[in-house]
């Protein structure tokens, strides 16, 4: 058992992730050479998509994903109320409006009935994408979200940063986060506390050649090179952004994917010690809920918890915790309580989203755990908690 602070997430960066950023730091490119190549052909394959596009960060992803559908100022991007600001606010870069929808309040995720509710608020505005995040990595429901897009001619794009690694069933068909079955793209995000680091990073996988190239130029200032000129010359028809991720990031991306399979299936062995632990404190706390369809690779550890019920605030069993050298973390703040949105939008009631936020917590959950740090979190929580 660690004697140590427990964060509710970090990286597990071992010597050979050392060895193989050093080896990149030799090489000759530092940027934009083979290394970034060799990352994005191995995530595609990992996840089993066609084309991967390697960016700076998963903020970055979101912003290329909405460049590369030509979403236009005016129109609409419906997001989930719960999720980073990241989701909602990559619509407003390009001009697009926000249209929140609520979440199921047991598992964070969007559904087709909150979509359903969000299309009904469309107010006249063309809808061009649908973004649902596949919250502490378990999915939401693609197919049933897909079908309801496509009727508003729209696409889907998976907000997937915490979901590498997820599998997932619909029907009889074994599916993985990331190939695109349902949606144009999906985006990652490879920030520390992700399921593999790159320091700061991001990925988008996709299916479509055409969306592929798009990618690729805008997130390279929008240049091209056309075949048929002087070895030096670029044109550019549209503006884009540095929003390459260099060689040396790639290096660590490669080394870290590597290892994807076991750092899952270690986050899966400590969320099953977490619910067997858990389980006795139920109905004051219980795990976040999981659908049946959704064999989730867990980014974050969430529990429900009734506040009232144990006579404490959030605020009380945080701080608790703390002192017990546990972290904590709330995921996430309804984006649409926020004040730009608000102010934008007015007053939005999106009771799923509001109750979600009122009792959510995440708990520590990362490959470097050992199995005694769980029953040492679940013991704090209890005390925490007076339980």
């Amino acid at each position: 058992m660690s004697s140590g602070f427990l964060p509710y997430g970090r990286q597990t960066i071992e010597d050979d992730d050392v060895a193989a950023m050093a080896e990149a730091l030799r090489a000759d490119f530092l940027t934009t050479g083979p290394t970034v190549d060799a990352f994005e052909r191995a995530f595609a394959d990992k996840v089993g998509a066609a084309h991967a596009v390697a960016c700076s960060n998963g903020t970055a992803s979101l912003h290329l994903a909405m460049m590369a559908l030509d979403v236009k100022p005016g129109e609409a991007v419906v997001a989930p109320s719960i999720t980073f600001l990241a989701t909602a606010n990559c619509a407003r870069y390009v001009g697009a409006e926000v249209v929140f929808a609520d979440v199921d309040p047991d598992t964070g995720l969007m559904t087709p009935a909150s979509l359903a509710g969000a299309l009904e608020r469309l107010d006249g505005r063309t809808l061009r994408a649908v973004l649902p995040v596949h919250l502490r990595g378990d999915v939401a429901d693609l197919p049933a979200l897909a079908a309801l897009a496509s009727e508003q001619g729209a696409v889907l794009v998976e907000d997937a940063p915490h979901a590498l690694g997820s599998a997932m069933r619909f029907g009889d068909q074994a599916e993985r986060v990331g190939d695109c079955r349902h949606s144009a793209m999906a985006s990652f995000s490879f920030h520390p506390v992700k399921t593999i680091a790159t320091g700061e990073g991001g990925m988008l996988t996709t299916n479509d050649a055409g969306l592929d190239e798009r990618l690729r130029r805008f997130r390279s200032h929008g240049m091209v090179r056309p075949a048929d000129a002087e070895p030096w010359w670029y044109e550019m028809e549209e503006p884009g952004f540095n929003y390459r991720l260099p060689d040396i990031l790639c290096a660590l991306g490669l080394s870290q994917l590597a290892k994807l399979d076991r750092f899952v299936a270690r986050r899966r062995h400590l969320s099953t010690l977490y619910a067997e632990a858990l389980a006795p404190l139920a109905p004051v706390v219980r795990m976040a809920a999981s659908p049946a369809w959704s064999d989730p690779a867990l980014h974050l550890l969430t529990v429900l918890i009734d506040f009232e019920a144990v006579g404490a605030t959030r605020l009380e069993v945080v701080e608790r915790l703390k002192a017990q050298g546990i972290g904590s973390q709330v995921h996430y703040i309804p984006v649409h309580r926020q004040p730009y949105y608000r102010a934008r939008y007015g007053e939005l009631e999106l009771p799923g989203a509001d109750a979600w936020y009122a009792r959510c917590l995440s708990l520590p959950l990362y490959p470097g755990m050992g199995d005694d740090d769980v029953a040492r979190v679940v013991d704090a929580l209890k005390a925490s908690l007076g339980l």
